[in-house]
């Protein structure tokens, strides 16, 4: 039996920035928009080029079975329409980093007359797309979630505002992660639910406990790693996506193979930061692998 290796680190190409014109360079701000740019391709591109086509299978192959799931449990948390103070308020909901879209089915499953879901991979828009033809109450929007409730939702008019599968920790830096829980809050109705979900990587793990089993079937085979490079900082970790995949039980394995960078949020430090945005916590839950569920509303 022989194995093919496909290997690649995910890259972007730093992107100049012109100042505006008769001002100097500020070479450090530029540096670190820069960097920040950087960051966000990768991610984008690491969805794009290589995640998305395994996305719906890694998390169990069956989208609509996985929204099913995901509906029980917004419901036992308490994401409905009618859990905001103004009815007519609380019938948009925002899921941002959607992927796929269970969220988004569910959230429309809940009664949300609006579901607005915000993501920057194409093909995993598009697949939501495939399957929201059908659930009129789901609008797709290819944006960026640092800036989507500013742009997309006017103040004050969310039910519900969901950030799960992780997203969190694909932003470039802690600073667009506390920007964005004051941009929730700022779209929340009165009496409006939001839940996010993320994994506290700040532990970094040691010898085989980095690779993390992700799923397994005849054909493909998910498998995680993850690294603490000595030229990263205390916030970031480098995720490697090993993927081994055959045509038939009688062909030879295939590895592909992917990285890209996470940040490491402690849950003390999200806690502090959701209250300082004007989040109240409701409800917390921890998961295995270092999941963390929080359920907030937003002061009134």
């Amino acid at each position: 039996m022989t194995i093919a290796v496909t290997t690649s680190v995910t890259t972007a190409a730093a992107r100049p920035v012109a100042p505006p014109e008769g001002r100097p360079v500020d070479r450090a701000v530029q540096s670190v928009d820069q960097a920040v740019d950087q960051a966000v391709d990768q991610a984008v591109d690491h969805y794009d080029r290589f995640l998305a086509e395994h996305y719906t299978w890694m998390l169990g192959g069956d989208l609509d079975a996985l929204a099913a799931v995901q509906r029980v449990s917004l419901s036992g948390w308490g994401v409905t329409p009618d859990s905001a103070s103004c009815p007519a308020a609380g019938s948009l909901a925002v899921d941002l980093g959607c992927g796929p879209g269970q969220a988004s089915l569910a959230l429309a499953g809940l009664g949300f007359d609006s579901v607005l879901a915000v993501d920057l991979s194409r093909p995993l828009l598009g697949e939501l797309a495939a399957h929201a033809a059908r659930v009129p109450a789901v609008r797709a929007v290819r944006a960026d979630v640092r800036t989507a409730l500013r742009e997309l939702v006017r103040p004050g008019s969310a039910g519900a505002v969901v950030c799960l599968g992780d997203t969190l920790t694909h932003l470039p830096t802690r600073g667009d992660v506390a920007a964005l829980f004051a941009d929730v809050a700022a779209a929340l109705a009165p009496g409006g639910t939001a839940v996010f979900a993320y994994r506290d990587l700040t532990v970094p793990l040691t010898g085989t406990d980095r690779f993390l089993p992700v799923r397994a079937t005849e054909d493909r085979i998910m498998t995680c790693f993850l690294e603490y490079p000595d030229d990263y900082n205390d916030y970031t970790v480098v995720v490697h996506d090993l993927i081994h995949s055959r045509d038939s039980a009688d062909s030879d394995w295939r590895l592909t193979a992917r990285s890209y960078r996470k940040l490491r949020l402690a849950h003390t430090w999200v806690v502090e930061q959701l209250g300082t945005a004007g989040l109240r916590v409701r409800h917390e839950e921890s998961g295995p692998g270092g999941m963390r569920t929080v359920v907030l509303a937003r002061e009134t």
